[in-house]
């Protein structure tokens, strides 16, 4: 365009200093710097979210979607920080978890007292409504599991579905379902077998509280490990062991031991190395279910 009539002379385009200019941002990880495009999509993809194709790169998406890459989309699946395989729905479990546990909820308020009674952690004790001495020390292992999917109202379960959607959601997608399903229940059956040892023997609890610990534990762990800022997640864990340690009619012990548990799997899930990944993940898992097993022979043996 021309200038116009008496108008200061335009100097050459303000240019950037050499170097000023910034790396695009991967498309899935924003805190990682890339220069490395899809060869099909475009975007910017980090080095964990390269997959080989027939010629260069593709992303995750176009890999799922089987474009062009010359094979199934199985053949190179893409994976996830813990080496878990990404999803359609990476929340899918997430959902199962939440389900399950209304559905257990509603079969409570239907049966009633009785139905608790009989899937709820207790150690041993003379249960009315049964008209029997009940308890894990009994062989009844099984509460060491069902008392996780057991809530005592609707403040109860409501708090810990939330809990469980909040930090359960992007958990499963950063570590994948299998080890998000190993992660879990390693956590829950380890608050559930603490509680177990440590608490007196006629105490019922129920509650998914002890493996939503575990989730929080490991998602301070996988948060550390992306170099997030933490202070949120603190936040909300000590505003959480305040009311585990200032409410009564709460079992501290599950909460506790879930957190362990979670703490130790987590660390496993995020910091193995990638020659032994699945080797470590799983190991320690089957480590902390040993200790839960220890935990539930010594009391046993204390009981009976």
């Amino acid at each position: 365009m021309d200038q116009a009539p008496g108008s200061p002379p335009q100097g050459p385009p303000h240019q950037e200093p050499h170097g000023a200019r910034e790396l695009p941002v991967c498309y899935r990880h924003p805190d990682r710097e890339t220069g490395i495009r899809c060869t099909r999509c475009e975007r910017p993809i980090c080095p964990e979210c390269m997959v080989n194709a027939s010629v260069g790169f593709q992303c995750p998406d176009c890999v799922r979607s089987g474009s062009g890459t010359g094979h199934a989309p199985a053949a190179s699946a893409p994976r996830t920080l813990a080496g878990g395989t990404v999803t359609a729905d990476p929340r899918l479990l997430t959902k199962l978890l939440i389900g399950i546990n209304l559905a257990v909820f509603l079969v409570q308020l239907s049966v009633g007292d009785r139905f608790t009674d009989r899937f709820e952690l207790l150690g041993q004790a003379y249960v009315p409504l049964l008209g029997s001495v009940e308890g894990i020390a009994q062989g009844q292992w099984y509460r060491l599991l069902t008392a996780m999917f057991l809530h005592g109202n609707f403040v109860h379960i409501l708090f810990n579905m939330l809990s469980l959607w909040w930090i359960g959601g992007p958990l499963e997608a950063a570590l994948g379902r299998a080890r998000y399903f190993a992660l879990y229940f390693s956590a829950g059956l380890a608050g559930s077998a603490l509680t177990y040892l440590i608490a007196a023997p006629n105490q019922p609890s129920l509650g998914a509280s002890g493996a939503i610990f575990g989730l929080f534990g490991a998602t301070a762990v996988l948060m550390r490990r992306l170099r997030y800022d933490m202070r949120p997640v603190i936040a909300l864990l000590v505003i959480n062991l305040i009311f585990t340690f200032g409410w009564s009619n709460i079992a501290w012990q599950a909460h506790i031991g879930g957190l362990v548990g979670g703490v130790v799997v987590g660390y496993a899930m995020v910091h193995a190395p990638r020659q032994r990944r699945a080797l470590v993940q799983y190991g320690v898992c089957a480590l902390v279910l040993a200790a839960v097993v220890l935990m539930t022979v010594l009391r046993t043996a204390q009981l009976t």
